[in-house]
């Protein structure tokens, strides 16, 4: 079983290591799920002296007001033999073999945190001691609960001192070490009013009663002592410290030890109680305790942690990759941003993602529709018809076909097809442009970058307006060479019959009849419409090559091009991440660190189990 309360040891020391205090809620945090023992009691409760009789060692701060100002998480590692040592986790290469000098720099390192000033933190010292006279145990000791602010205090070191210890025994983990003095009355000890509301069925709380031998004559502590006082779910356990005078005189802790014993087997009030009385007895049972808690709380722990891991990776992964510092990995990295967001452009494009669709829809229904409202029949009325053919006859009317008329009728015609034409390529390249814009929102990388996203965005909205050009051009092109040159099979193919105007002998002023002149506008109106029927397929075939195929193929080419003449300073403003993200990626990168390291120390506890 020992190994379980190392197992605890070695999670909190990383926990300490890797900033996790157990108060960085934007965190999940380890520490709090730890099993542990805290240290609660008031200035003067002798809480200091117990920890020293546990540890059989002179190593904590003294003096008036608040001594102990940060968390001191104090570690037991019973060793077979050799030395006993300290370590402190921030001189992890340095040993302490000396404890006037552990005391010192507790003082030192509290200064450090705190300034030379009374104020308080809860960020924790971490204290390992080894030697073959303790048992495996864990505490964290409080700062002392305190009525008044005295000099030098600030108004609220009351209240912060009391929410500071709150904060670390309403844990469900947390095992409370009340510890009160037998000289004062129980009902006002600081160690239980505050134990009490945290945890009022006492299922968790550990009393301990010192300063037995300083009660005044006639009065005795056992009632306390026998739970009649006030009952909590362990027995309490009473303790003689070393007194002022005994500290003074170096009074060894194994003489100390020795004279508790004999107080309590000698005391006739106690002599029955004497064998679960004593610091002996107190580190002994915390640690089975410790042990049977923190065996009961592994296969959570394994749970919260394997849980916890894969969060702390999802996140990681969206959060993306830290920022190069060399030009070649920056550029690299550009590269690999943009080629991930052409990758979500191209799965829009090809169904994958929504949105392609709609530039089907363009080519399959609004093209058709913007064709079918030219309303052809209307340009070709009797009226119009017979002013463009007399128009084109000229001074001398036309012989036998009026050739000229019919050219200037179809090309007026054709010529409106270029309007369709034109909104058929703006249609299509609003939607590549919104895909554009949606690509963007989608590629989580950009969204770490502002500066990135915007000069991305505008490199690919510059290339499709190219895009954009040169399908008009082309598309336009297509009506132009329709214009341009007609389909002559067409009409050699319409008949020329009497009752249609196709007699010789008519005369040349007979030709502008009405019948003569809805011949040759039914005539126009049957090749327009042919030709807008090849446009309505060759139309769509030129947007996807000169805009989809394209925005496929070379959206962000010339956005690369550019990119390759940046030098390194340049490449680092297009990576200008939000500091708060940068920092959140170093904080998840070292919890998960602290997480991956607690999985492996549990797993292997676990097989060795």
């Amino acid at each position: 079983m020992e190994n379980l309360i190392s197992l605890v040891n070695r999670l909190q020391k990383a926990c300490t290591a890797l900033g996790d205090h157990g108060e960085d809620t934007a965190l999940p945090t380890l520490w709090d799920a730890l099993p542990s023992i805290a240290v609660v009691g008031g200035q003067s409760s002798g809480k200091s002296s117990v920890l020293e009789s546990i540890v059989g060692k002179d190593f904590l701060p003294r003096g008036s007001g608040i001594v102990t100002r940060r968390p001191l998480v104090l570690q037991l590692n019973r060793i077979e033999e050799g030395r006993e040592y300290a370590e402190f986790g921030h001189l992890p290469r340095k040993r302490f073999t000396d404890f006037a000098a552990v005391r010192k720099e507790i003082a030192d390192e509290t200064d450090r945190e705190t300034g030379r000033t009374k104020q308080i933190s809860s960020v924790p010292i971490y204290l390992s001691i080894h030697s073959p006279y303790v048992v495996n145990l864990t505490l964290i000791d409080l700062p002392g609960l305190t009525k008044v602010a005295v000099e030098g205090q600030p108004d609220s070191i009351v209240a912060d001192i009391e929410n500071m210890v709150r904060a670390f025994i309403e844990k469900p983990n947390c095992i409370i070490l009340a510890i009160s003095p037998a000289n004062q009355d129980l009902a006002t000890s600081d160690a239980i009013k505050i134990s009490r509301e945290v945890d009022p069925k006492g299922e968790r709380t550990f009393g301990v009663l010192t300063k037995i031998d300083l009660m005044d004559k006639g009065t005795d502590a056992v009632d306390i002592l026998e739970g009649k006082s006030y009952k909590l779910q362990f027995p309490w356990i009473g303790v003689v410290n070393r007194s002022q005078a005994d500290i003074n005189k170096n009074v060894d802790m194994i003489a100390a030890r020795r004279r508790e014993r004999e107080y309590f087997s000698s005391t006739p009030e106690y002599k029955h109680l004497a064998h679960r009385m004593g610091s002996e007895h107190l580190g002994k049972i915390l640690s089975k305790h410790l042990e049977a808690v923190i065996k009961s709380r592994i296969p959570g722990l394994q749970s919260l942690i394997n849980k916890t891991i894969i969060e702390l990776e999802t996140e990681s992964s969206r959060l993306g990759k830290p920022i190069a510092t060399d030009a070649g990995g920056k550029l690299y990295m550009i590269m690999e941003i943009c080629r991930s967001f052409d990758g979500i452009f191209k799965e829009h494009l090809d169904g994958i993602r929504s949105g392609g669709d709609k530039v089907y829809y363009v080519f399959d229904n609004q093209l058709p529709a913007a064709l079918k409202r030219l309303q052809f029949d209307k340009h070709l009325a009797m009226d119009n018809v017979r002013k463009l053919i007399t128009e084109a006859d000229g001074y001398q009317p036309h012989l036998i076909a009026p050739e000229q008329g019919y050219r200037r009728l179809i090309e007026s015609s054709l010529i409106t097809v270029k309007g369709p034409a034109e909104a058929a390529v703006d249609a299509v390249h609003a939607i590549l442009k919104d895909l554009v814009h949606k690509s963007i929102s989608e590629t989580m990388e950009l969204k770490q970058y502002p500066s990135l996203r915007v000069e991305v965005g505008s490199a690919a909205v510059e290339s499709l307006e190219r895009m954009r050009d040169e399908s008009k051009k082309a598309t336009l092109q297509l009506v132009e060479m329709e214009c341009s040159y007609l389909t002559v099979d067409f009409f050699r193919k319409l008949p020329q019959d009497i009752e249609k105007g196709g007699n010789p002998t008519h005369s040349i002023f007979d030709r502008y009849n009405d019948s003569y002149l809805r011949r040759i506008g039914s005539n126009v109106l049957s090749y327009v419409n042919m030709v807008c029927a090849t446009l309505r397929n060759s139309i769509p075939k030129s947007i996807v090559y000169c805009q989809v195929r394209e925005a496929k193929r070379s959206l962000l080419d010339q956005f690369f091009t550019e990119l390759g003449k940046k030098e390194g300073k340049q490449l680092g403003t297009l990576l200008d991440e939000d500091p708060a993200i940068m920092q959140r990626r170093v904080s998840l990168a070292k919890r998960l660190e602290l997480y991956r390291a607690a999985q492996a120390e549990i797993d292997t506890v676990a097989w060795s189990k």
